[in-house]
């Protein structure tokens, strides 16, 4: 049996582990049932991986995350490790075939989500894999009490009875006391081995700031640390305008958000993976996965969800162990926003079971139909066809989704179909004054034949990588066939998949998993008080609020975070003569607005307050028409 540290030299390229990596991958080796609570960062993929890869045969790995499995899968396969994925919206012929690969094809990593081992074909299969160990990715799923529970997680037990003999090994970033016990009750652990590693992060300060003007405070930030960083944002269209801002101010940045087509994902990723951007501006799809050390600053412009998820996101800055910050921006209007987006928008069991039905209708599925069928889905189409608010029906649609009703991926697609309408001898003359598109154009005659005589769907894919043009380019320049009366074109855009997985049945569906839902919604109402309450205390020091929330006791205040540094501050006395003769040497320079001034003294905004008041009251200066102040 190859020693772990050799197979992590080989493939990772690294000498040594992080912290309980080795101990954690000697008792998984060691054939115990192992319980594993690593920080975001914490390398938990290794924990099982290198196991794997040690043992002779398969390891499954049961996680709820499509994109993040892909992206496993992928980063296997650039090593030479032989892994896949069966995610849904396959077909019962390649489903076949991948599952004998993992038969008879020497792989060493299947992953699947929960709702797969729901078939039976997948069970079947499973019992005649030489498996060497169950991962299961993400496992508070599993827990009712967890912050993300799925009911299919539930049929992980399955895999106990498929392959009795082999240890199962349960991985989170995140998870509360009485969900670590829930989680090892659930997977029917004995005697496990239980590695709970500390939240605590020495070099990052979680910093709060009340701010009026956010994108000031931004702007500062970003200036003063010019290190990469990720600022999340609350939606998709604040993502272009946050970084479009950005650069205005002369701050590289770049956006991503799960709407965008995949090779401008790969595009903005890579320019700021490699530092060509400084700023990475997001929604919460960004991050999973990502591993980048030299993250100065995470920001969030919005108040998170909730603390597990503020965590995860704050949790990708500073992994190269120097000092870094997460910061939230917050104002008086936050607190009203985030209970309108998160509380206000809940779905009642009611409202999910209309979702349900007119989802049903809408893709005319028939009763005790539709098991397993994948679907292209425009969200805003769906929502404007049956006049449902988005966010109420997005939050339903969600539920139905973590309830393994059915399955929503976030998939970009343009369907496109065209028919050319020009006569063929007139093309050519067209394209004799329009060159540019002359490729284009003869690629798409040669690839559908049949593309003058009827309506054709056309793969735009395909065409671009024919005509060596960008997709983005090629969308562009079917419209302006369009426009010059070339061809007729249907443009429809897709932002998400949908898999229905269990056959319709109506209400019936729905009250199974009524009282989950009830559940679901009650967590998330205490999820969003206590990030609230941590926002609004300003007297406990912010890394010792974190950490009590996750259960972790005996704690000392950190001393870089906002709370910690502001009452420092406060145990220190201003001298006011001196900062008051500091203001005035800098108004015989120059008229300068206060924020200015705050930036060229390093003051408090109360002191600088507080001295501007009285220089004000005897006279000494005087506002502007600008509201800058000078001398008089």
């Amino acid at each position: 049996m190859e020693h772990p540290i050799n197979i992590l030299e080989r493939y990772w390229k690294f000498t040594s582990f992080k912290n309980n990596q080795e101990a954690i991958i000697n008792a998984v080796i060691g054939g115990e049932d192992t319980f594993v609570l690593l920080p975001t960062g914490g390398g938990k993929s290794l924990c099982y991986q290198i196991p794997a890869l040690v043992k002779e045969g398969i390891c499954i790995v049961i996680s709820p995350l499509i994109a993040l499995m892909k992206d496993q899968v992928q980063a296997l396969n650039n090593k030479g490790i032989k892994a896949l994925a069966i995610t849904s919206g396959i077909s019962y012929n390649d489903l076949d075939t991948l599952l004998d690969n993992c038969i008879y094809g020497n792989y060493k990593f299947l992953y699947l989500s929960p709702e797969r081992l729901q078939q039976e074909v997948v069970q079947d299969r499973i019992r005649q894999m030489h498996v060497n160990l169950i991962a299961v990715d993400e496992a508070h799923c599993i827990s009712q009490w967890g912050n993300d529970f799925r009911p299919a997680y539930k049929n992980i037990t399955l895999l106990r009875r498929l392959q009795p003999s082999v240890n199962v090994v349960a991985l989170t970033a995140s998870a509360k006391k009485e969900v670590v016990q829930d989680i090892i009750n659930e997977l029917d652990f004995i005697q496990p081995k239980i590695f709970k590693q500390s939240f605590l992060r020495p070099n990052l300060g979680y910093m709060v700031y009340h701010e009026n003007d956010k994108y000031y405070r931004l702007e500062t930030i970003l200036k003063k640390y010019t290190q990469s960083s990720i600022i999340y944002v609350r939606n998709r269209k604040m993502t272009l305008e946050v970084s479009q801002f950005l650069e205005l101010k002369n701050i590289t940045a770049t956006y991503y958000h799960g709407g965008l087509p995949n090779e401008e994902k790969a595009s903005n990723m890579s320019a700021w993976l490699n530092n060509q951007k400084q700023v990475m501006v997001a929604t919460n799809a960004f991050g999973m996965g990502i591993d980048k050390p030299d993250v100065k600053t995470v920001i969030h412009i919005n108040l998170p969800e909730s603390i597990e998820s503020y965590f995860q996101e704050a949790g990708r800055v500073g992994r190269n162990g120097e000092k870094a910050f997460a910061v939230i921006l917050k104002n008086d209007s936050d607190a009203q926003l985030v209970k309108n987006q998160f509380l206000n928008v809940l779905p009642t069991v009611d409202f999910v079971k209309q979702v349900y039905r007119k989802l049903c209708n809408y893709f005319q599925i028939s009763y005790g139909e539709g098991g397993y069928t994948t679907y292209d889905f425009n969200f805003n189409a769906f929502c404007k066809t049956y006049q449902f608010g988005t966010i109420l029906c997005y939050n339903a649609l969600q539920l139905l989704d973590r309830n393994s009703v059915i399955n929503l991926s976030k998939q970009f697609k343009n369907k496109v179909t065209a028919q050319f309408i020009m006569p063929n001898t007139a093309i050519f003359d067209y394209l004799d004054n329009h060159s540019e598109l002359s490729l284009i154009v003869k690629s798409m005659l040669r690839m559908y034949g049949g593309i003058f005589d009827h309506e054709t769907k056309i793969n735009t894919l395909r065409i671009s990588e024919k005509a060596s043009v960008t997709e983005v380019s090629l969308i562009n320049a079917l419209k302006r066939l369009e426009k010059d009366h070339v061809i007729t074109l249907n443009l429809a855009k897709t932002d998400a998949q949908i898999t229905f997985i269990e056959p319709r049945e109506d209400d019936k569906t729905i009250n199974r998993i009524a009282a989950v839902i009830e559940q679901q919604n009650k967590i998330k109402q205490q999820q969003v008080k206590a990030m609230l309450n941590y926002v609004e205390n300003e007297i406990v020091c912010k890394s010792m609020q974190l950490l009590s929330y996750f259960g972790e006791k005996d704690l000392e205040p950190c001393g870089v975070c906002s709370v910690c540094i502001s009452s420092q501050k406060k145990t220190s006395t201003v001298d006011i003569s001196t900062l008051k003769n500091r203001i005035i040497e800098r108004l015989k320079a120059s008229d300068l607005s206060s924020r200015a001034l705050v930036a060229s003294l390093d003051c408090s905004d109360k002191d600088l307050k507080t001295v501007l008041k009285l220089l004000l009251e005897h006279n000494i200066i005087s506002m502007t028409p600008k509201n800058t102040y000078k001398l008089n």
